[in-house]
């Protein structure tokens, strides 16, 4: 996900802008498909930030990219900083999002997908994963390893 995500502009919790390939380097990156607006995503967040704080714990390689469907950047935002983990965003308007969804075959939202750092990805249906095993989470990340 580096290479893929190099000279792309990431922003973080404290609106700090990141560079995508320097950000990610060497960590295992789960691109989060969500909006505000989509009932099922505002169920799943909260599932994915405690799987999110329980694994950064003790993996501190784990990296979340929000990519939003949001509306706006002020409804990307306010859900990001108001619902989401410690991770990062691509901002609004960013050509990379839509070339992501296609690039992923993201059809509906919530999705998330988990990706080696050239791109490929390594677990097809992660909020699936999450939702029925996230409880375990250090038992679903060594099956998601198992697959590096």
């Amino acid at each position: 996900m580096s290479e893929l995500l190099a000279g792309v502009t990431l922003k973080n919790q404290q609106d700090v802008e990141l560079d995508g390939g320097e950000h990610l380097k060497g960590k295992v990156v789960g691109l989060y498909f969500s909006a505000s607006w989509c009932p099922p995503c505002r169920a799943f967040t909260p599932k994915l930030q405690e799987f999110f704080e329980k694994i950064r714990k003790t993996h501190p390689e784990f990296e979340v990219i929000f990519v939003s469907r949001d509306r706006s950047a002020e409804e990307l935002v306010a859900y990001f900083n108001d619902h989401q983990g410690d991770w990062t965003y691509i901002p609004f308007g960013s050509s990379k999002i839509s070339k992501l969804m296609q690039k992923y075959e993201v059809k509906t939202i919530p999705t998330m997908r988990i990706i080696r750092a050239n791109g490929d990805v390594v677990i097809q249906d992660a909020r699936g994963e999450i939702t029925n095993k996230g409880e375990d989470a250090e038992g679903l990340w060594k099956e998601w390893m198992a697959h590096f």
